[in-house]
């Protein structure tokens, strides 16, 4: 192979590689700047918990709900509970395995369904609370949890639920005339019984910013690493072009 061949070669492989480490390079940035969206949103929901959450209960807001407004607000329906077409929703909670139990409330203007709370995996009918007549509910309001998790999907032609999917819940029960959101009730009841309400985790952990800082610190290595490279590499490139020039000078 020619020294211009060589040369060409050798070329094309330091812009190949420099290609490549401009992209890592980009790509931490970028998982950066993904905390820095995630730490605003974190923050927005920790405000909007702490805002909406303690409040006094109000009337659940009118279509359309939105996500970034009404979610954990405390509200306040009226209605009688319909247990014959209560679901069971996969959970895991610090009580253990087992399920909520998403029941939906019969109210003046519609149904509206209530996560009654938490019954643990071996409880049935029999363990559970089922009070009858108009009753009150108040909780906070949560978004419709759509499709299942990552992992698995809702399948309600085989009674399996692992999210709670109020227009799938609403299509299944054949109601019409639901809500499109669910509220998990508080407690009610003796301490000790089933189901087992205001369990709506409220307290968020926050590493977003520290997170940001971690892909930012290793991009800033990536780059001063590049720079280190590349001017090795040129200084190892004029060597050679001396000792070249030096090998070919007549003694």
């Amino acid at each position: 192979m020619t020294r211009a061949r060589r040369a060409r070669r050798s070329h094309w492989i330091d812009v190949t590689l420099l290609l490549l480490a401009g992209a890592v390079f980009l790509s931490l940035i970028g998982l950066g700047n993904w905390q820095l969206r995630r730490l605003d949103w974190k923050l927005g929901l920790i405000e909007a918990v702490e805002t909406r959450a303690f409040a006094a209960p109000v009337a659940p807001p009118d279509d359309p709900i939105s996500v970034e407004d009404h979610a954990y607000r405390r509200v306040s329906v009226t209605g009688d509970l319909r247990h014959d077409l209560t679901r069971r929703v996969k959970a895991i909670t610090e009580l253990g395995p087992g399920h909520w139990l998403l029941t939906p409330l019969q109210t003046r203007d519609g149904h509206v369904w209530i996560n009654r709370g938490f019954a643990p995996a071996g409880t049935g009918v029999a363990d559970w609370t089922a009070p009858v007549g108009s009753r009150t509910v108040e909780g906070l309001l949560r978004a419709s949890e759509p499709g299942g998790t990552l992992l698995e999907s809702n399948a309600p032609e085989d009674g399996r639920w692992v999210s709670r999917d109020v227009a799938a819940l609403s299509a299944d029960a054949g109601l019409l005339d639901a809500a499109p959101f669910f509220v998990d009730a508080d407690h009610q009841g003796s301490p000790e019984a089933w189901p087992r309400g205001g369990l709506t985790i409220l307290a968020f952990r926050n590493n977003h910013l520290a997170y940001a800082l971690t892909w930012y610190a290793m991009a800033a290595l990536f780059f001063a690493a590049m720079v280190y490279a590349v001017r090795d590499r040129s200084r190892s490139g004029r060597r050679a072009v001396s000792d070249d020039e030096g090998g070919s000078s007549p003694v």
